[in-house]
């Protein structure tokens, strides 16, 4: 589906997005799971997943998530295997709580009735009147933390911070988001101007890859500054060797890329072990259910982007009240149904 206009961050620039849906059937019931990846992974998920499910039993969850981990050992678990295995596995656990009758929140247990969120875009392509517009727009429709893209132009980021807290006022809290694109050099001295502007959390200021650097810079920021990182994590592994590496103030994880909601409540578990907050990244219609169950959740990320792409796609998509979503309990599973007419005209492939 295309952007509204082109967007970038710190390190990539796009104009369209995919989703991948997982839809597995069973006692009369539809799950629904997805993912956003690159439409090549629907061929990885019908070639080499889905014959692995299709007349097994739809209540054996951890038995089927064995058989499709060992399925895509020789060429990998991570990467794009990682997000055709976390949209199988939302569509089982989204199955099995449509098949109790249960929204999923009930299901996994719930920790509070609603998920705080922050606003997320401002990315590096706007202008600078767009990128005020929507963060104070999304401040003046209640939501009191907004976050946005740096890095592209490093030498204007603190400007361009600076004016951005200038039109939002001392209240809303606010968020910036390099994508891995510093230096730690740049990191240190942005961060000491970032923190002057009133930021207080600065993500993958420098790549994830560089676990030693961000947590030199977690390290020598100024207080008040937390540094998150953990969007990339494709297993419990990844999350594991960041938070050993104290490396972050804010683990963040992705169902859509992190094993499903299998991945991220381990995720959310280690991060209750190492006394660490957790942030749930993008595609927040997806993550509602899970997030309020989640221990160490302090917030869900309300990108832009992806929160656009599902309430075209989906019916029962929650909006945030006062700055928090809540799921609707009413509705089985995760409380999406594809609107099946108006997602006809963005698909590319299907499979039963």
């Amino acid at each position: 589906m295309p952007t509204e206009q082109p967007e970038s961050d710190g390190t990539f620039a796009w104009t369209s997005t995919t989703l991948l849906l997982v839809e597995p059937v069973a006692g009369g019931q539809r799950g629904l799971g997805y993912t956003y990846a690159a439409a090549v992974g629907a061929a990885l998920i019908r070639e080499m997943l889905v014959p692995l499910l299709v007349g097994e039993d739809a209540w054996n969850g951890p038995e089927r998530r064995a058989s499709l981990l060992r399925r895509v050992r020789n060429m990998g678990s991570g990467g794009l295997a990682a997000r055709a295995l976390s949209a199988v596995d939302t569509a089982l656990w989204d199955l099995k709580a449509k098949l109790l009758g249960v929204p999923l929140a009930r299901l996994f247990g719930q920790a509070r009735p609603a998920a705080p969120v922050y606003g997320s875009g401002g990315f590096t392509s706007y202008t600078d009147q767009q990128l005020q517009a929507q963060l104070t727009g999304w401040a003046d429709a209640g939501i009191p933390r907004v976050k946005m893209k740096v890095g592209t132009h490093a030498d204007a980021d603190a400007g361009r911070v600076r004016d951005v807290r200038e039109a939002l006022g001392p209240g809303p809290a606010l968020f910036v988001d390099a994508n891995g694109a510093y230096t730690v050099k740049q990191a240190l001295e942005l961060a000491r101007e970032f923190r002057e502007a009133g930021v207080s959390w600065f993500e993958e200021p420098v790549s994830s890859d560089d676990l030693t650097g961000l947590r030199r810079v977690r390290d020598e920021v100024p207080a008040g500054l937390d540094v998150a990182a953990g969007e990339y994590g494709d297993s419990g592994f990844y999350f594991r060797r960041m938070l050993e590496a104290g490396a972050v103030d804010v683990l963040q994880a992705d169902a859509s890329r992190c094993l499903g909601f299998t991945g991220f409540l381990q995720a959310d578990a280690l991060a209750d072990a190492f006394h660490v907050s957790l942030s749930a990244h993008c595609a927040p219609a997806l993550h509602l259910h899970v997030a309020c169950a989640a221990r160490r959740l302090v917030h869900v990320e309300y990108f832009h982007d992806h929160a656009r792409l599902e309430r075209m796609l989906f019916d029962g998509v929650q909006q945030p009240v006062n700055g928090a979503l809540a799921p609707d309990l009413s509705r089985p599973g995760i409380g999406l149904e594809l609107k099946r007419a108006d997602a006809a005209r963005f698909t590319v492939g299907t499979s039963t």
